[in-house]
């Protein structure tokens, strides 16, 4: 598909949310009002527009089910306008005035760590559905994408292990989840044995368009006599001229692999994926697994968006994931109060689509199989390795000398996201910047 496909899709998308903000007065005042905090315009409408459309999908079957506590759901839904300042002020306004009782939301790190002190401060609720770089844990957030250790690291282990890669370049969006996360997989390759001279780093701004360079760089760094691989954490619609550039300057799968973080089936139904056929990307769920609540989830998505052609990615799993999990436990605790909900919210279990059981864990993390899947030249995954089990996702991490000897424990007695296990002392109940 082409570029201008994508953006019409964007369009559309915004029309359809403009139809979906409801006053207090257009519907009935007994509802449960639910928050959707994602980028409609800007550089990350690429990505975020899919996960609004998912939440009004939720809601939508919730309320054919009969709603929350006899209560029907009823959307907010905003644009932040891939403008991190704006997430702020859109959150205190979803809050304050619209009065929701919980937020589905944010994708980048910034929007999310602007989001953070405004709903600690209104004691709001808020579900994050993307992979992110950890060193946070917040009594008011939950976060259901990938920990750096349930994509991260086992995508730097295949690499290593399986495609016997020497040389990683390090290659991210200059915002805090590529850095953070660089840094603690530069930590992490330094502790197997991994010279600094094999490691390239390498940032560029949102919306970087010109990768000729860059991509050279890449090649003449690869051109060395060892293994290269690049380990991407570039995102939004930046991914587009940089997979192209790839193709352009003939860096294949075989020469050099790139394995995303970010790059999942809705930015490739953009790009032509021909000359990217082999190339990875690390996730806790793939379009392509089989299986019958996949197979369901597929099928509902279809119909929703009344377009067969729209494909689903991890974050999508992470929202259904999370939606599923907060109508669980606001029926648990028969109140949207937020910390009633987020007491019932430990422990929590519900399905997830590649054939397991999700797990709400005491540091507000989940328990996700973690997959990693090739490119194929239709757009979709082929799942190449998975882990045997769960792996809980891990609010700190073991490689930075800062956060190693940190937990995260939000149930009692405990009741703290960075609680140090040496000094016995709770660093305090926010999350460290």
């Amino acid at each position: 598909m082409q570029f201008s496909n994508t953006l019409k899709r964007l369009t559309a998308g915004i029309m359809l949310s403009g139809s979906l903000i409801y006053s207090g007065a257009a519907m009935a005042a007994d509802t449960i009002k639910v928050g959707v905090l994602h980028s409609l315009s800007g550089t990350m409408a690429i990505s975020e527009s899919t996960l609004k459309d998912t939440v009004l999908m939720m809601i939508e079957e919730q309320n054919k089910k009969g709603g929350v506590m006899g209560k029907q759901l009823e959307p907010v839904v905003v644009d932040p306008a891939s403008n991190w300042p704006l997430f702020a002020e859109k959150t205190r306004e979803l809050i304050s005035q619209q009065g929701v009782d919980v937020i589905f939301g944010c994708w980048t790190s910034v929007s999310r760590k602007s989001v953070l002190p405004v709903v600690e401060e209104l004691n709001g609720l808020l579900f994050y559905p993307v992979q992110y770089e950890g060193e946070e844990s917040s009594k008011n957030v939950f976060y259901t994408g990938a920990a750096p250790n349930q994509q991260a690291i086992p995508a730097v282990n295949y690499l290593i292990n399986e495609l016997g890669v020497e040389r990683f370049v390090l290659a991210g969006t200059d915002y805090v989840y590529p850095r953070t996360t660089n840094k603690i997989l530069e930590a992490y390759l330094k502790s197997k044995g991994v010279a600094d001279k094999d490691i390239m780093i390498n940032y560029t701004p949102f919306g970087h368009s010109d990768w000729q360079s860059i991509v050279s760089d890449i090649k003449a760094f690869g051109n060395q006599g060892k293994k290269t691989a690049v380990v991407s954490t570039i995102n939004g619609d930046a991914n587009v001229p940089f997979y192209k550039e790839l193709g352009n300057q003939g860096v294949s799968a075989q020469d050099i692999p790139v394995v995303a973080f970010s790059v999942g089936e809705e930015e490739l139904s953009g790009i032509d994926t021909g000359p990217l056929v082999g190339h990875l990307a690390a996730w806790n769920y793939f379009q392509s697994v089989y299986n019958d609540a996949n197979d369901a989830f597929i099928a509902q998505w279809h119909d929703f968006t009344q377009d067969d052609k729209r494909v689903t990615n991890d974050p999508m799993e992470a929202t259904y994931i999370g939606f599923n999990m907060w109508v669980k436990a606001v029926e648990k605790a028969q109140s949207t109060d937020t910390d009633k909900v987020a007491e019932a919210m430990i422990g929590m279990e519900t399905p997830n689509l590649t054939g397991g059981m999700a797990v709400m864990n005491e540091n507000h993390h989940l328990s996700k199989p973690v997959l990693i899947g090739e490119i194929q030249d239709d757009g979709q995954f082929a799942v190449v390795w998975e882990t045997d089990g769960l792996v809980k996702g891990d609010a700190w991490s073991d490689y930075l000398p800062g956060s190693k000897d940190l937990i995260s424990d939000w149930s009692a007695p405990t009741k703290c996201g960075n609680y140090n296990t040496k000094t016995k002392q709770c660093l305090g109940s926010k999350a460290m910047q």
